[in-house]
């Protein structure tokens, strides 16, 4: 018969926003979670499921990295967050695609990760 051994309390890190554990700053991030670095292969998953891409116009974005999206299909308002706060490069009234499986958000050729807010 096996013995369980309790798991081993780990400590909580806390961020100012959501995901920010860990990152000390966004320029130093090497994270691939959702809303900090796009990996390779969330980009190529994006790219080849081109029916769940959204077209959308950023209604807000504010410094802490949260944008808020709306489609144009219909849907209502979306709300995603990046760690870099896009790097500044987001505008209200912009056009962008959401990718809403992989979380992608594209602007032009620029593409970020994000995560579901």
């Amino acid at each position: 018969m096996s013995h369980r051994e309790p798991h081993a309390a780990t400590e909580p890190r806390t961020g100012a926003v959501m995901g920010m554990r860990g990152c000390e700053s966004a320029a130093e991030c090497r994270s691939h979670r959702p809303g900090h670095g796009l990996h390779v292969m969330q980009d190529r998953l994006a790219t080849t499921t081109a029916s769940k891409w959204i077209d959308a116009i950023v209604i807000d974005v504010d410094d802490q990295g949260f944008a808020t999206l709306a489609d144009l299909g219909g849907d209502g308002l979306r709300r995603v967050w990046h760690h870099d706060a896009f790097g500044g490069t987001l505008a209200v009234g912009e056009p962008v695609a959401l990718h809403v499986v992989y979380g992608v958000l594209a602007r032009g050729d620029e593409r970020h990760s994000v995560a579901f807010a």
